[in-house]
């Protein structure tokens, strides 16, 4: 039986935002400058660069008109379009004001997810968003992210039904491409399958975007699964960072390096120099997992040695 596969993949790296947000220690703002700047010469056509959130909330993005301020200049030379995260108005403001080219509104499906995450309803959060698009949508791109689409860290029910009733909500309000995310990895081949191919028979493939994580080993088997029904749009993060860092054995997002190996291998196009990734995933290597690996030493000393 013949396998279906895109020509071409688009890749969206992450890490600036989704990958860098739980690392405890505050990695210095040049250092997210400098690694941006690499990824930026890999070939991506959009990357997610910060989020304009509290810092009380998300400390690691205390310096997010500082970062954005900074590498704009080389993403506008290198025909890159800045992604942002936002929660609220003020954030938009912030974004819009800083020069973000599209703005990443996030609901879980999960109801019981998003109370944790944000103290609301998805139906309050819908509203919220209502509110952005009508408020600032003729001023930028906006785009909305489902969490939990995949499946719910707390055992509630994900149905097809309820995602794609959330979706036509983001398209009518006028988004051009909805985000599903896996939050928490725990999706499988023949979930992701059924899944967006419901949604892609309702939506077509253009509205999609996956954001896969790789707690569980299965991102590039549920990457295969999506492109098999057309999706040809991934999130990744280089160096594989996200998720819970801190938690032995809880990994992040699928690392854009693994994923473009897999792409490569298979004959599909994405557009991104190798090498120039992999510069990239060094310096991530050099300048943040250093961080990680130290601050999990603290939290998890090893045992004494025998006498």
């Amino acid at each position: 039986m013949a396998m279906y596969m895109p020509e071409k993949v688009e890749l969206i790296e992450v890490c600036p935002r989704d990958g860098f947000q739980n690392i405890h220690d505050m990695i210095p703002t040049e250092k997210k400058v400098a690694i941006i700047k690499k990824l930026a010469k890999a070939g991506f056509k959009r990357m997610e660069i910060t989020s304009f959130v509290s810092p009380k909330a998300i400390p690691q993005m205390a310096d997010a008109r500082a970062v954005t301020a900074a590498v704009m200049d080389t993403l506008r030379a290198e025909g890159v379009e800045a992604v942002a995260l936002v929660p609220n108005a003020r954030g938009a403001e912030d974004a819009i004001a800083c020069g973000i080219d599209e703005l990443t509104f996030v609901i879980s499906v999960s109801r019981a997810h998003n109370m944790a995450n944000v103290h609301r309803t998805p139906e309050e959060s819908m509203e919220q968003f209502k509110g952005l698009v009508e408020k600032y949508g003729h001023q930028i791109k906006f785009r909305l992210g489902l969490a939990t689409a995949l499946g719910c860290p707390f055992g509630e029910e994900i149905t097809a039904e309820r995602v794609a009733a959330m979706t036509k909500f983001g398209l009518d309000l006028g988004c051009e491409e909805v985000m599903i995310a896996d939050t928490v990895g725990i999706s499988n081949p023949v979930r992701t399958y059924k899944l967006m191919r419901e949604l892609l028979m309702q939506f077509g493939a253009q509205r999609f975007v996956m954001h896969l994580h790789d707690t569980r080993g299965l991102a590039l088997a549920n990457t295969v699964a999506a492109m098999q029904v057309g999706i040809h749009k991934f999130e990744s993060a280089a160096g594989g960072l996200g998720g819970c860092p801190f938690a032995p054995g809880a990994a992040g997002n699928v690392a854009t390096e693994d994923v473009l190996n897999m792409m490569t291998q298979m004959g599909i196009e994405t557009g991104i120099d190798a090498g120039r990734l992999m510069e990239a995933v060094d310096l991530i290597r050099q300048e943040v997992h250093a961080s990680i690996v130290s601050h999990m030493a603290l939290l998890c000393p090893r045992a004494p040695e025998p006498a």
